[in-house]
């Protein structure tokens, strides 16, 4: 007996159906939306943490030093440029003084004047001394006289009267004297000031020092406290450190840094946390530090960017978890853990986390996590206790995303 053909038409197409069905629940519960989860797991491991704080710095100079005058004026000439090295007292820019040399003169003058008019006040208290010495001794002659009836009594008192001129002279010449003493003694302290004003114009280098900058030239005008030179001492560079204030715990002096200058990037240099600055910033919320270099390289720039790590005291022994494991899940932090072929949300508290991405993690004493779990490391989308899951090695990148 042969089929008919209309009855193997149905068959064909039954099972042509069926196939695709079939196709189509494979393509469903494998790469579509009822497909597995796709998993990268990590191992729970036990050690210490390294905490580290990371901040951006730049070069600065301990000590600096801005000169300029103590007056306004105009610059007349500047004798150094910017990289020379100058020493204590060397002569750096000088100032116009204007009319300060011709009163300087002046009072060189008024202070002759005023020697020469001592002098004369010396001579006439000596004529003054003199005339009141004659007038005593007449005085005291025609007392002799006047006992012996030789001379009238008017005779007499007209000689004490000359005697009381002759004192109210001296007195006089001798207020003269002193007055010119003091008209002296002013002058000299008006011409030392004036010399000191006169000497500040000219503008010396405090000590040794390296020139930074050079802020005005000869013919520039400036006010009193401005800056014509700026000199730092190449002996004192140090870091001027930048740390955000949410991850500066534990900064102190005395940490251990390790500085990348820009002009360096592939050098690690060494230093120390010297000073931690009692003011933060509170408008960039950082705090500051300052980090001074073991040994000083060559060729540093005052203003140059850097890099500073500082390293923190080793945690005790824990156990650590990329910080990439840790998730949400119903508003508390844990991680997904592997167990019995699914998953299973454990709390955790993080703890000291490490510049690399390592966190010190814990959790409840029962059912908590132990060395060696399993956990989801990173997954194609959000878990749930029932999902299921494919552990890859690696997550392939979403399609279109750079590479």
């Amino acid at each position: 007996m042969t089929m008919k053909p209309t009855n193997t038409r149905r068959l064909l197409l039954g099972s042509l159906a069926l196939a695709l069905v079939a196709a189509l629940a494979f393509v469903a519960l494998r790469t579509g939306p009822l497909a597995p989860v796709k998993v990268q797991v990590t191992a729970v491991k036990t050690g210490r943490v390294t905490p580290e704080i990371f901040g951006i710095g730049q070069v600065e100079a301990r000590r600096s030093w801005l000169v300029g005058p103590t007056v306004a004026g105009r610059v007349r000439s500047v004798q150094v440029d910017v990289g020379d090295t100058v020493r204590p007292g060397q002569a750096l820019a000088e100032m116009d003084p204007v009319d300060l040399d011709q009163r300087l003169a002046a009072l060189d003058a008024s202070l002759a004047r005023a020697q020469s008019a001592r002098q004369a006040a010396e001579a006439q208290v000596g004529d003054a001394m003199a005339r009141r010495a004659l007038a005593a001794a007449n005085f005291k002659r025609n007392q002799d006289l006047a006992r012996q009836n030789f001379i009238s009594g008017a005779a007499l008192e007209a000689r004490s009267q000359e005697v009381a001129s002759a004192n109210a002279g001296l007195q006089a010449a001798q207020a003269n004297l002193g007055g010119s003493a003091q008209d002296i003694t002013r002058l000299r302290a008006e011409r030392a000031a004036l010399a000191q004003q006169r000497g500040n114009l000219r503008l010396v280098a405090p000590a040794a020092a390296l020139v930074a900058s050079r802020d005005a030239e000869g013919g520039s005008t400036v006010v009193a406290g401005q800056a014509v030179l700026r000199l730092v001492d190449p002996a004192s560079l140090w870091v001027k450190l930048r740390v955000d204030q949410g991850r500066s715990a534990g900064l102190a002096p005395g940490l251990a840094a390790r500085i990348a200058l820009r002009s360096r990037p592939g050098e690690v240099l060494p230093g120390q946390v010297v000073r931690v600055e009692p003011l933060a910033d509170s408008v960039t919320e950082e705090r500051l530090a300052m980090v001074a270099l073991d040994a000083l390289p060559a060729g540093v720039s005052v203003g140059e960017m850097a890099e500073v790590t500082l390293a923190l005291p080793a945690t005790p022994e824990g156990l650590l978890l990329p910080n990439a494991a840790l998730q949400q899940h119903q508003g508390a932090t844990g991680v997904w853990r592997l167990q019995d072929g699914g998953l299973r949300f454990v709390p955790v508290v993080a703890g000291v986390q490490g510049l690399d991405g390592t966190v010190q993690v814990t959790g409840p004493k029962d059912g908590g996590l132990r060395e060696g779990d399993t956990v989801v490391l990173y997954s194609q989308k959000a878990l749930q206790p029932d999902a299921r899951i494919s552990v890859v090695e690696q997550l392939a990148p979403p399609a279109g995303a750079a590479k």
